[in-house]
């Protein structure tokens, strides 16, 4: 992989990694959304933060990502004037494998945004990253989350039982979703229409 997709556009989002600049965006989308994410998100349960904070953790996003370390993504509307969710393409799914987390602003769910950033990492994913599997964890109660992978034509591999804890530190099952690239090559996700771009705004796909 010569360089990660920096900027991804798909019809209705703008998926970029994140500058220390949105941290008020990010903060205002996280405010509004507490009460939804404090039910299935274990960060929640340490915001609000000020705008300080959100500062910080941008800073460390940023310098993840360009070392290669992690890749967080921001989902934003086409102007970029507003956070629409959270995303990612996360390293610590093993060698050769990256997982794609996600969240979305209480305001804009039920809109199938979540769907259409984890199909455009789907692609980024297996095309640019050129991954041998992708996977995706939910709670098996946050039928919402499930229902994503699932539409994209993902593999419920496994569930684990009681591995992890909710927010509220109950004991908690773990779905895993997975796809492998023979699996992708053969399926409709690589349909999704979108432009993904490198740090200097080369095109990637």
């Amino acid at each position: 992989m010569a360089t990660p997709a920096y900027r991804i556009q798909s019809k209705r989002l703008v998926i970029r990694c994140w500058h220390p600049a949105d941290a008020p965006l990010i903060k205002a989308a996280i405010d509004a959304s507490l009460d939804h994410l404090r039910e299935w998100m274990p960060w929640a349960k340490d915001e609000p933060q000020d705008l300080n904070a959100k500062i910080a953790l941008l800073r460390r996003f940023r310098g993840a990502f360009d070392l290669d370390q992690d890749y967080h993504y921001g989902i934003f509307n086409v102007d970029e004037s507003v956070v629409l969710g959270g995303t990612g393409l996360h390293t610590h799914a093993g060698e050769g494998a990256l997982e794609i987390g996600y969240w979305i602003h209480v305001d804009h769910v039920n809109q199938g945004l979540a769907t259409e950033a984890a199909a455009v990492l789907t692609r980024v994913a297996f095309e640019i990253n050129e991954v041998k599997r992708v996977q995706i964890l939910c709670d098996p109660q946050n039928v919402r989350s499930a229902t994503v992978p699932s539409k994209l034509g993902y593999v419920h591999e496994a569930t684990l039982r009681q591995r992890t804890t909710t927010p509220q530190g109950e004991p908690r099952d773990t779905m895993i979703w997975t796809m492998l690239a023979e699996e992708y090559r053969s399926g409709k996700v690589q349909e999704t229409e979108c432009e993904a771009f490198d740090a200097v705004g080369r095109p990637l796909l």
